[in-house]
């Protein structure tokens, strides 16, 4: 009964590993390309495994996998929750904002670090865009894509800079687009940005060149190879563009590389 029980809990708990940032290789006589900032460690709790759609336990959002889990059970679309709702009131939801919390959707899904582990990540966005993210997020997930880490904006207090710079991929958040008053489609929950550290936004005016984050500088020379980064012909850019998303790498004033939109 006993090594029945101990098989029980090594296939059902999934114990969190430290993350770790990838180390990148530069090219002869180049200087290299700094590694990001190591993220902070997952919780200490187990992820549950889900053996059905019923299951309604919390879903432990960047927290990696060690266990048993069934992918089919893990990518999923529902209506926010209370919880949820409390956690993003005031914070990505605030007073204001244009989309009703019935037209949002949280999303559960699963990806893959850096590293090659698998981690419970989380997402809002519009209801209309739902399927469409379960559906990229599933094949990334299956093609062994990388995605540093996605959990809600709001545990970074809604600061789109610091979610950034934790290369942090999310999507709803209510808020101007950067330097303007005009409203982000992350405040519609119809953006998405992915492994944004990797990814930087990048403005020339005036001669000034401008990065989002600044942390991000490094990243910004494009002819640099590096994990993670986006370009034109990348699995992930593909999957958007194929589910009609525009890609902020195509834009000609700027060039939001993590940025995809609908």
């Amino acid at each position: 009964m006993l090594r029945l029980t101990l098989l029980c809990i090594a296939l059902a708990l999934c114990a969190p590993l430290p993350a770790a940032a990838p180390a990148t290789t530069a090219a002869p006589g180049a200087a290299s390309t700094p590694a990001p900032a190591t993220l902070p460690a997952p919780a200490n709790a187990p992820a549950p495994c889900r053996t059905a759609p019923s299951d309604t336990r919390p879903w432990p959002a960047g927290e990696i996998v060690a266990g048993r889990i069934d992918p089919d059970t893990c990518f999923a679309a529902a209506p926010l929750d209370a919880a949820t709702r409390s956690r993003i009131s005031g914070r990505s939801y605030k007073e204001g904002c244009p989309v009703a919390l019935a037209d949002l959707r949280y999303l559960r899904v699963l990806h893959r670090d850096f590293e090659g582990r698998t981690l419970c990540g989380e997402m809002i966005c519009h209801r209309e865009i739902a399927d469409d993210l379960l559906a990229i997020f599933r094949a990334l997930y299956d093609a062994r894509y990388p995605i540093a880490r996605m959990v809600l904006i709001d545990d970074y207090d809604a600061d789109d800079t610091r979610s950034m710079e934790a290369n942090n991929s999310s999507s709803f958040n209510f808020r101007p687009i950067a330097g303007s008053r005009s409203l982000s489609r992350h405040a519609l929950g119809r953006a998405v940005d992915i492994n944004p550290l990797f990814n930087p936004c990048v403005r020339t005016r005036d001669g000034r060149t401008t990065i989002e984050p600044e942390a991000a500088r490094p990243y910004a020379d494009r002819t640099r190879d590096f994990p993670g980064r986006l370009d034109a012909g990348d699995l992930c850019v593909e999957l958007f563009k194929a589910r009609g998303f525009r890609w902020g790498g195509d834009w000609r004033s700027l060039k939001d590389y993590q940025h995809f939109e609908k």
